[in-house]
């Protein structure tokens, strides 16, 4: 997406069209479009041929552009599992490790980066039915996922829950309370917030569901929205449409109960489960 986002600056900077651009690499304008959206892998040649239809004859920047070229092809820790993560989701997982801040809200499930291994596989088997094997991969999987929490560098997570999601007992009540206690302890952790939206709040900004705003390192690059249906996935990148949902998650964070009093309801909700 860094590289994408680069090559479209260049384009425009140019006055160049997609059509001019594909037919520089022997392609279509669709895909310039994925390119430029990061939606697609990338052939150094393509990349190179590019470059010089936008006059970069910079060699520094040429360097530059094509290591970023090369990085974007090389195979993340989570290829193995591409058997069971749908096309669509592929991209979100590349997003998230590379993530410097990612805003989530959730309604129905506690967040899949804030889930203990137990009550990942008990939210797993509701949409699947796996092996033995496969539910343990996919819990694997989701495992895995978490560390950018822990890494050197860590993402930084700022997660709105809604009650319901809370009190909902996923896995029974034991695997619940023990998520809880989970929740409980994350959001102590520097660099995770947790707030819950409560009952007692009635409608809020995001009727239209769950959502997550995914902020990358490179300053240049918008916010990108990530919006999960059960058989597709959008991906929001235009400046209104990630205004709009930077304005509802900021919204959210106004209407939720605050860090303290969010722990407090934690504990509360953890008596009563």
């Amino acid at each position: 997406m860094v590289l994408g986002a680069r090559l479209r600056r260049l384009r425009e900077s140019c006055l160049v069209t997609r059509e001019q651009a594909g037919d520089a690499i022997r392609a279509s304008h669709s895909k310039i479009s994925r390119l430029e959206l990061g939606r697609t892998g990338f052939k150094l040649r393509d990349v190179d041929d590019l470059l010089t239809l936008y006059g970069v004859d910079d060699e520094a920047e040429r360097d530059t552009l094509l290591a970023l070229a090369r990085q974007a092809n090389t195979p993340g820790w989570w290829q193995p599992y591409c058997d069971l993560i749908p096309d669509w989701a592929q991209g979100y997982i590349g997003l998230e490790q590379a993530a410097d801040v990612i805003r989530t809200y959730e309604v129905q499930f506690v967040p899949g980066l804030l889930q203990t291994g137990d009550y990942a596989r008990a939210v797993i088997r509701l949409g699947h039915r796996p092996s033995v094997e496969e539910l343990c991969r996919r819990v694997e999987l989701r495992m895995r996922r978490q560390q950018i929490l822990t890494r050197p560098d860590p993402c930084k997570l700022w997660a709105i829950v809604d009650e319901a999601a809370l009190r909902r007992p996923i896995g029974g009540a034991e695997v619940m309370r023990a998520q809880l206690r989970h929740l409980v302890e994350v959001s102590g952790r520097p660099g995770v917030t947790v707030q819950v939206l409560p009952f007692r709040v009635g409608g809020h900004a995001a009727a239209g569901g769950p959502f997550s705003v995914v902020r990358l390192p490179e300053r240049d690059l918008l916010d990108v929205v990530y919006l999960e249906q059960l058989t597709n996935a959008q991906y929001l990148n235009k400046q209104g449409e990630v205004d709009y949902y930077r304005h509802v998650m900021n919204q959210l964070g106004i209407t939720a109960t605050e860090s303290a009093g969010s722990l407090e309801l934690l504990h509360t909700i953890l008596k009563e489960t």
